[in-house]
């Protein structure tokens, strides 16, 4: 696959992803589209960075979501110095 056939791919996601309206229809959806470890892994994720930003410690984390350490170091990085997903959608969920 060529970087131009990737990048109009995912555009193609993100553009599929705004269609949702509801919480069941994304679960319908991501449910079709990925794995149950790949939907175990997105949410261990996010709860990990829901933790990291309210200022609990690496092994509280750990803990409460049995991510591997290098998981929660690259959640940590991406927390702090990304694009800001993390925080934008952490925040707009607070918001409504």
């Amino acid at each position: 696959m060529t970087v131009r056939n990737y990048k109009v791919m995912l555009k193609e996601l993100y553009a599929e992803l705004l269609k949702l309206e509801t919480e069941k229809e994304a679960e319908l959806f991501l449910e079709d589209l990925c794995t149950i470890k790949e939907l175990e892994a997105m949410s261990q994720r996010l709860k990990a960075a829901k933790m990291l930003l309210a200022g609990k410690t690496y092994n509280e984390v750990v803990e409460e979501t049995e991510i591997s350490s290098a998981t929660l170091a690259r959640v940590s990085k991406c927390v702090r110095y990304g694009n800001g997903g993390y925080k934008k959608i952490i925040t707009k969920q607070k918001d409504e």
